[in-house]
């Protein structure tokens, strides 16, 4: 059995991905830090793209350190693989950090052939929006906060082919925020207006 590749994104009602520091901790709650470790307890590896990761680097070892409520989630991330993707040479500081070596397809591919547990992302949207388009995610999470940002960068951009996604898990917190997973759907429906208009008959 290969490896399940797991992503995890926190994401406004009109699609924004982008910088959610600005509009994400208001709707932050026990439920959602309880969703968001459990989408990555399974997982050994993280993937993560330039910028998502100096994010990451530059405070969860801080935090490990300082010994707090969540210095245990950041040991965990400490403790895992971290594979980086970055056209630059890195110098990494936090343990377990390496830049991948090929692109995201070449990478995943041979991660899911090897033993181990899951590969988790978090954030990194150019990273799942490859995913997702060469077929290899295998779980979307999607945390959808009740909230219209109105600017920013949108989770799925302009493409040449749909993808079409399977629901596999809902739930809604108390703050209003859905928790949506989400698998690739290998038969999603089919039919056109004819067949919808036909079922309004029925």
């Amino acid at each position: 059995m290969s490896r399940k590749i797991v992503a995890s994104v926190f994401i406004s009602l009109d699609g924004v991905v982008e910088a959610p520091d600005q509009w994400h901790f208001p709707y932050f709650n026990d439920e959602m830090g309880a969703a968001v470790g459990a989408s990555l307890s399974n997982a050994d590896t993280m993937l993560f793209g330039r910028v998502t990761y100096d994010s990451f680097a530059g405070a969860w070892p801080e935090r490990e350190a300082a010994g707090g409520e969540d210095a245990g989630f950041a040991k965990q991330l400490g403790d895992m693989r971290k594979i980086v993707f970055s056209r630059s040479p890195l110098d990494f500081q936090w343990r377990n950090s390496e830049q991948a070596q090929g692109d995201v397809a070449e990478v995943a591919t041979a991660l899911k052939r090897e033993p181990g547990g899951d590969i988790g992302l978090s954030g990194s949207i150019s990273i799942i929006r490859q995913l997702l388009a060469a077929g290899l995610l295998d779980e979307l999470q999607l945390l959808v906060h009740p909230i219209a940002v109105r600017k920013g960068m949108r989770l799925f951009d302009e493409g040449e082919s749909s993808i079409p996604l399977k629901l596999l898990k809902s739930e809604t917190f108390g703050t209003g925020v859905l928790n949506l997973v989400y698998g690739p759907d290998t038969a999603p429906p089919t039919g056109g207006y004819e067949e919808a208009v036909a079922s309004l008959g029925e």
